[in-house]
């Protein structure tokens, strides 16, 4: 099967990249063909397919003024992306199109393509972006959904984006457009959500049931050989961002100087965390940033166990299960997805999200019980092997792109 797999980062960054990678890699090891359709970056990793990439634009520089708000209107609607990806599907005629994250970057512009050219359309989900303007459903810090029932004026009003009334204009009348016209609904036939929470949440918000498939990620656990009684250091690995609640965490570490933690990652906090360690003196506290994958398993192997501290709808975070692929329990919110693989007592320990108190309960408990990190370090593992593996994922990923075919087929699509 030729499948088409498209998402708007070609190197990995967060874990959503992961699993488009992961997924890419478990295809081609069971004989398919994969065509990948990305943004060009200095990043991304060597294709035979980069001239068909889209030309790269870094929103995340463009200031939200009117000057600026003709090219901000490119993240609605990109016509280099539907026209690079109809060349693409021309050159190599793919059965069937997985998309992951195109939102910003390749566009839905690229599902008129798609539909033009009669290839089926499935599409995995990683974040709230079909049913909020600003992906996180969050405002002000605090959870939001006051955008429920299409009322996405409201993300103006409350400047959900950057704090700017125009960038949240783009953001709101973009939701708008796909909202009216139906564009998801009509051109994607199955949406995969990695947690129940998030179908859950979009059937609440007005998705249809029946086009929504729950398949959570897997991780690749074979060749990671678990360490079980590590007495090293506490590990976060992610972006540092502030939905992912580390501000949090470093208020529960501060008065803690005798156990050590490591912060995995990059992102637009990171100057922010840095002063507040700076300030506060805290010589426990290091900074690794971004890590390769390589990278990133040596430094879990050897840690104690992780924590997850995020504020927001986590969907289903990598972070855990390759935590887990390395018998390490989780320390994680009590939020959204994270509780469906942070078992309580059994895979490790949830606390209340933003409660920094709590958190600091939760790590001196597993500190003071190394009994208890080594079994649900094991709970853990075997967690991820029985539910969480990659052949298990394929059979139900394989389901839905036969359902998909089939379907194409008795609506007379060739």
């Amino acid at each position: 099967m030729k499948i088409l797999m498209a998402h708007n980062w070609y190197f990995v960054g967060g874990g959503a990249d992961r699993v488009y990678f992961e997924t890419t890699k478990l295809l081609e090891r069971h004989g398919h063909t994969i065509i990948p359709f990305s943004m060009k970056d200095e990043r991304n990793y060597e294709t035979e397919f980069k001239d068909y990439f889209v030309d790269r634009i870094d929103y995340s520089n463009i200031k939200p003024n009117l000057n600026n708000f003709k090219t901000a209107l490119k993240m609605i609607y990109s016509i280099d992306a539907k026209k690079k990806i109809e060349l693409l599907i021309q050159k190599t005629k793919p059965d069937i199109a997985h998309l992951h994250n195109i939102y910003g970057r390749l566009t839905p512009s690229i599902l008129y393509a798609l539909k033009k050219n009669n290839i089926p359309t499935i599409m995995t989900l990683h974040d709230f972006k079909i049913i909020c303007p600003a992906y996180n459903m969050l405002r002000n810090g605090s959870i939001c959904e006051i955008c429920k029932g299409g009322k996405y004026y409201r993300c103006i009003i409350t400047k959900c984006h950057k704090n700017s009334y125009l960038a949240s204009l783009v953001y709101a009348l973009e939701a708008y457009i796909y909202f009216w016209l139906k564009t998801y609904l009509k051109h994607v036939k199955y949406f995969i959500t990695p947690s129940m929470f998030m179908k859950n949440k979009l059937i609440e918000f007005g998705i249809p049931k029946e086009k929504l498939v729950y398949i959570p990620n897997f991780v690749s656990f074979q060749s990671i050989i678990p360490i079980y009684n590590s007495k090293s250091y506490l590990l976060y690995s992610g972006k540092l961002l502030k939905t992912k609640g580390l501000a949090t965490l470093l208020k529960a570490i501060k008065d803690l100087p005798d156990i050590s933690l490591f912060i995995a990652g990059d992102g637009d906090m990171k100057e922010e965390l840095e002063a507040y360690v700076k300030y506060n003196m805290l010589q426990n506290i290091r900074f690794l940033g971004h890590l390769e994958e390589n990278e990133l398993h040596n430094v879990l192997k050897d840690s104690l166990f992780v924590i997850l501290p995020t504020e927001c709808y986590e969907n289903a975070p990598m972070a855990v299960l390759e935590a887990f692929a390395h018998g390490k329990p989780v320390v994680g919110s009590n939020i959204a997805g994270i509780p469906e693989l942070v078992i309580d007592g059994e895979t490790g320990l949830l606390f209340e999200p933003g409660n920094y108190k709590q958190l600091k309960e939760k790590i001196e408990y597993f500190l003071s019980h190394p009994d208890k990190i080594i079994e649900m370090g094991r709970n853990a593992r075997r967690k991820v092997e029985k539910e969480y593996n990659a052949e298990l994922y394929y059979q139900r990923l394989m389901n839905v792109y036969q359902e998909t075919l089939n379907q194409n087929k008795s609506f007379g699509i060739n």
